[in-house]
């Protein structure tokens, strides 16, 4: 399945099209999640957890790498944005293969560790307006189904 592309008009959109890709998921989901700085790649997350029935305030990991929340499943929020240019394993696959969903902000930076199966996500500010384009391309059959669903 190729990719699917959305232009989100606003936060609230962002967090709504999230709390949709929630409502897909299952445990072992990876999701990665790149674009610049400030374009929304937390304000994604808080509507992914909203999706997840998550009550806690989601904000990014960056300085503690990775957050846990509890919902009706766990997520692991990662900021691997400090780990360019390492090579450290902080024990990823306990995440990427525990009972939960694992999303990965600068995803490209651990890109050896990244699992064959996820769905990786590119947040860009669009060309017009303040608007942000989304990408989701799937990799591996559960994902080309949870795409198929949001399409």
């Amino acid at each position: 399945m190729d990719a699917l592309q959305k232009l989100l008009k606003t936060e609230k959109d962002t967090q709504d099209f999230a709390y949709r890709l929630a409502k897909e998921l299952q445990p072992n989901d990876v999701l990665t999640l790149e674009g610049e700085l400030g374009v929304g790649k937390t304000t994604f997350t808080k509507g992914l957890a909203k999706g997840l029935d998550i009550k806690r305030n989601i904000s990014s990991p960056t300085f503690t790498i990775v957050k846990e929340y509890r919902g009706r499943m766990p997520l692991y929020h990662m900021d691997v944005y400090r780990l360019e240019n390492s090579m450290e394993d902080i024990g990823f696959d306990d995440y990427f293969f525990g009972n939960g969903v694992t999303v990965i902000e600068w995803a490209s930076f651990i890109a050896p560790f990244l699992p064959e199966e996820r769905l990786d996500i590119a947040l860009r500010y669009s060309e017009n307006d303040n608007s942000r384009e989304i990408t989701l391309t799937p990799f591996g059959e559960h994902f080309e189904q949870v795409v198929k669903a949001l399409s």
